[in-house]
């Protein structure tokens, strides 16, 4: 199957929000005096990043009938981010994200999520999106912290396994999203099974795994910058023990490393025709098999950079990966483009806005050693 034979390359699904980010950049949170206000939200930032690579993406979220959600809309037009499957949600608001900026290590943010509309979408909205006409579906944590989105984003990952559209998970773990740490962990592993790579940090692969509240603990940037205790190798095991066959690890200015369910390094999936690009075959997978697959492990090294906000590293991480991806690139390959649009975004001041285009990209690449 080419990419030809499907509408959208991907289509990401969850929050949206209107980002206002500190123009003071050193200064307290309590001294700023301006902010610049730019489009937000992971699945967003990532809608916006695939599309300015070059590759057909929607997104699925939701807004109120408010000027926030016009805000929203239009940039995501101007960008040619397919926004017909976006709802209104009478009565909601569109969500809120304030920043200050204090680099290399500082970066204190609050969300404005109550009432907030992509919260509000629900199974409709799931069968009005084309979820079986694009190539990959991309869902987070923090589409599954609440109901009506966390059925409606289990619903899709359903949709899409069924229909053989590769799933990917943004582990996006946000504590203040979720009473509690535990049912994080909880939500996100029964999703698993519907998900075929998932895409975060140590600490987030941690959090994904955890069973003890005290595992957590906040950095002073607040939810942005989540500690989580734990045996990183064990979660790492027991994560691809319960589904997904490809983890993207992503460790910052140390790169990425890919862990791989399969003895191939390739782009593809264990079993997958090479020929197809982005083709999935999923195997049939017992507890058996599982416990005695084996782990490839693929270092991929990073991009030295001066930091200006980390914030939408990991937005643009996952957009060089999917465009990686969709093309059938390997994994090595395509976690390097990854590495470079995530160092190229972290001298920015905002996220959605700043996600570089393929020329930019490969330029940047290029000039740092090549892919």
């Amino acid at each position: 199957m080419d990419r030809i034979s499907k509408s959208y390359d991907v289509i990401t699904m969850g929050r949206s929000s209107i980002d206002l980010y500190s123009n003071d950049i050193g200064a307290p949170f309590v001294d700023i005096t301006s902010f610049a206000a730019y489009v937000g939200g992971c699945p967003t930032n990532i809608s916006v990043g695939t599309r300015r690579l070059g590759l057909r993406s929607a997104v699925l979220t939701a807004v109120g009938e408010d000027q926030v959600g016009d805000f929203i809309l239009h940039f995501l037009q101007q960008e040619g981010v397919d926004t017909r499957f976006i709802p209104r949600k009478p009565g909601h608001r569109s969500s809120a994200v304030v920043l200050g900026i204090e680099p290399p290590d500082r970066f204190p943010l609050t969300y404005y999520r109550d009432n907030c509309a992509d919260i509000e979408l629900n199974v409709d909205d799931v069968l009005a999106t084309p979820i079986a006409d694009s190539r990959a579906l991309l869902i987070t944590g923090t589409g599954l912290s609440k109901e009506p989105s966390r059925s409606a984003t289990l619903f899709a990952a359903e949709m899409a396994h069924q229909a053989g559209t590769a799933v990917m998970l943004d582990i996006d773990f946000r504590p203040d999203q979720w009473h509690d740490p535990r049912a994080f962990g909880i939500t996100l592993r029964s999703a698993l099974r519907l998900v075929d790579i998932v895409v975060g940090t140590e600490d987030e692969i941690n959090a994904l795994m955890l069973t003890d509240p005290s595992q957590v603990s906040l950095t002073h940037s607040q939810v942005s910058d989540a500690r989580v205790s734990g045996d990183i190798n064990v979660a790492i095991q027991a994560l691809l023990g319960l589904g997904p066959q490809v983890l993207a690890q992503k460790r910052g200015a140390e790169g990425t490393m890919v862990h791989l369910v399969s003895d191939d390094v390739g782009g593809q999936f264990p079993g997958a025709d090479k020929s197809a690009v982005g083709t999935i075959n999923r195997p049939l997978q017992t507890t058996q098999t599982i416990q005695t697959a084996q782990i490839t492990q693929i270092e991929v090294p990073g991009f030295p950079v001066k930091v200006e906000n980390i914030l939408g590293a990991g937005d643009a991480f996952a957009s060089g990966f999917l465009y990686g991806f969709v093309n059938g690139w390997d994994w090595y390959k395509a976690a390097r483009l990854g590495n470079a649009c995530g160092a190229i975004l972290v001298t920015k001041h905002g996220c959605a806005n700043f996600m570089p285009i393929y020329d930019e990209v490969m330029m940047f690449i290029q000039n740092h050693g090549g892919l």
